[in-house]
């Protein structure tokens, strides 16, 4: 797309190259687009995975971490609770089984934080940091 024109290189990767028999292209990091092209916006996919990123990997209710965290209904199903991003939250098993099939307020246990729909821009900002340096300014990181 760069040797067409559609694309403006911003950055380039500092040691890596395309290579062909005669010559060696930079190998972009950060390209601009000549025009705009516009994409459906979409929503952050409700799942495990997610919901564990929104978390921080962290229990809601003691702020513990680890491996064996599970998902827990704030308000449960038996009283009308859905599978929402306001109404999941991630747990450890001990705040899991004292929690049970009562509130947070009936248990006796406080959320750390709300519970919330994540924005796009928190996933792309969290994939980010395992990306190249050279994105940060762009993506608002800086």
């Amino acid at each position: 797309m760069s040797l067409t024109g559609s694309v403006e290189v911003i950055e380039k990767h500092n040691s890596l190259g395309i290579r062909t028999v005669t010559r060696v292209f930079a190998l972009p990091t950060v390209i601009r687009l000549g025009r705009y092209v516009k994409t459906p916006t979409r929503r952050v996919l409700l799942n495990r995975k997610n919901l564990l990123l929104r978390d921080n990997h962290r229990c809601q209710y003691c702020g513990e971490s680890g491996p064996n965290l599970t998902l827990d209904h704030v308000i449960p199903r038996r009283k009308g609770g859905e599978d929402t991003w306001e109404n999941l939250v991630t747990a450890c098993a001990p705040c899991n089984s004292k929690k049970g099939h009562r509130t947070p307020e009936q248990a006796g246990l406080r959320l750390k934080r709300p519970p919330k729909r994540p924005s796009r821009i928190t996933f792309i900002r969290q994939s980010a940091r395992l990306a190249h340096d050279s994105w940060r300014p762009y993506l608002f990181m800086d």
